[in-house]
């Protein structure tokens, strides 16, 4: 859904260049002259994204931006500051009612444009988040998210001859905040620390580099899995308008100009490593409610409610991909005596090993979860009835073959596997629909119990 912006300016004519330069990017805009105006607007349709002009009555409209900042049905609406007074007191000041960015007066519709594209990309991944965490928490699978408090790391990088003293200064004081200097390659290749800091500074100002180069450096930052969520705070000489848009295009999360002052730069860094820690907290706790709800807790394998719609969505590609498709069922025989003999501690422990075995066992494209009490499924995409029957014979024999070392280190089981197997789409034969797959590999492993136990028994169409 295209989204919505609201302007907020005093003077008509700077209004309607605005609205049509943002209608021509295909977003829905709404212009107001007033601050009254703006909450009679958002009462009727809420923005995703506020656009105002402080001059003229910087107080009042800086007084509505922390309002809305403090106000929980507007707390998340992106607002970007842009007018005539570019002075750093007016900068600091709309930064501290709690306006995401302030823009310079005249802005390049590039710079704007951008920026406006990369506080939505960032509200937007904030929103699905919080979506994701209080599904979760309605799901039963998580508490209510707590207030992510540990320790930031901000670096401060700079290409040439170091950072500037005062925005050190200013950074250092920040509390709850370590601060270092370091180089990029100290970052992309874990030199100084094990966890990667949670912002980083990256001072372009003199372009002492090639444009290409510059550029590649965020690139670098995003690509790399230890520094992806990393947020990224690039300052970029005050005529290089262009390029502070290709920057936010590229995923940095903040521009910002070589004459920045240290607070401001110190109140930038703030903003975004406390929106990095909350995300990086909600992040957890997505994490956290999605294995709790997905996996066996005392396997570690997926269950059913994960492997059904996998195995769908599996099955759907081997259909597009008409490449085969196997299904296995195993069985743990005679358990019921493990746990009468020796207790269902050791019953478990037997579970747990069997799907350790398993999981070592078998590729990283396939699937394998706990369905039942001592029931396991198997799925392997791209795999012809000959390999499914191989693999299974192997499955079966590493935990046939090797007795189970129960807690006490000292009692040796020998426990065995019954495997039934069905492939789809093997040979000239057509794909089958993925419950007449898994009925066919459910009546195959009853006819590998029936015959003895212990043994892998093919379901007649792939046979």
């Amino acid at each position: 859904m295209t989204a919505r912006i609201l302007i907020v300016d005093s003077v008509a004519t700077k209004r309607i260049v605005l609205k049509v330069k943002l209608q021509s990017a295909h977003y829905r805009v709404t212009a107001c002259a007033t601050r009254a105006e703006a909450e009679a607007a958002i009462t009727r349709q809420r923005p995703d994204l506020i656009l105002f002009n402080p001059v003229g009555d910087a107080e009042n409209l800086n007084a509505f931006c922390r309002d809305l900042r403090n106000a929980s049905n507007t707390e998340g609406i992106a607002i970007i500051a842009s007018g005539q007074d570019d002075t750093a007191k007016a900068r600091f000041a709309a930064l501290d009612a709690g306006a995401d960015d302030v823009l310079p007066h005249p802005v390049e519709d590039a710079l704007l444009l951008a920026r406006v594209r990369s506080l939505l990309r960032i509200k937007s991944a904030g929103q699905e988040f919080s979506l994701r965490e209080s599904t979760s928490r309605a799901l039963g699978f998580g508490d209510a998210r707590q207030a992510f408090t540990r320790a930031a790391k901000l670096a401060y990088i700079a290409t040439d001859d170091g950072p500037p003293a005062d925005a050190i200064a200013a950074l250092a004081r920040l509390p709850g905040h370590a601060l270092e200097t370091c180089q990029l390659s100290d970052i992309l290749e874990n030199r100084k620390a094990p966890r990667a800091p949670d912002a980083v500074i990256l001072d372009l100002g003199r372009r002492s580099q090639a444009q290409a180069a510059r550029f590649d450096l965020i690139s670098e930052l995003r690509a790399r899995a230890t520094t992806r969520m990393v947020a990224v705070l690039v300052i970029v000489p005050k005529c290089a308008q262009a390029e502070a848009a290709m920057y936010l295009d590229l995923g940095a999360d903040d521009v910002v100009f070589d004459d920045v002052r240290g607070d401001e730069l110190a109140l930038r860094a703030k903003g975004l490593v406390a929106r990095k820690l909350q995300q990086d907290g909600l992040r957890a706790t997505v994490r956290d409610g999605l294995h709790a709800a997905l996996t066996d807790p005392l396997t570690g394998l997926y269950n059913r409610r994960y492997v059904m719609p996998h195995l769908a969505r599996m099955a759907e590609e081997a259909v597009a991909s008409q490449r085969p498709f196997a299904v296995m069922m195993l069985d743990i025989d005679h358990f019921k005596t493990v746990n009468d003999a020796h207790g269902h501690a050791a019953g478990d422990a037997v579970l747990r090993a069997i799907a350790a075995r398993l999981r070592e066992n078998l590729r990283a494209i396939d699937l394998v979860g706990r369905i039942g009490g001592e029931e396991f499924l198997v799925a392997m995409p791209q795999t012809s009835a000959r390999q499914a029957k191989l693999a299974a014979d192997r499955l079966r024999r590493v935990i046939g073959n090797l007795p189970f070392v129960l807690d006490d280190g000292e009692t040796h089981l020998a426990v065995s596997v019954s495997v039934g197997v069905a492939v789809s789409g093997a040979g000239d034969l057509p794909p089958q629909p993925l419950n007449q797959l898994c009925r066919g590999a459910d009546k195959a492993l009853y006819r590998a119990k029936t015959a003895g136990r212990n043994q892998v028994a093919m379901a007649l169409s792939a046979a």
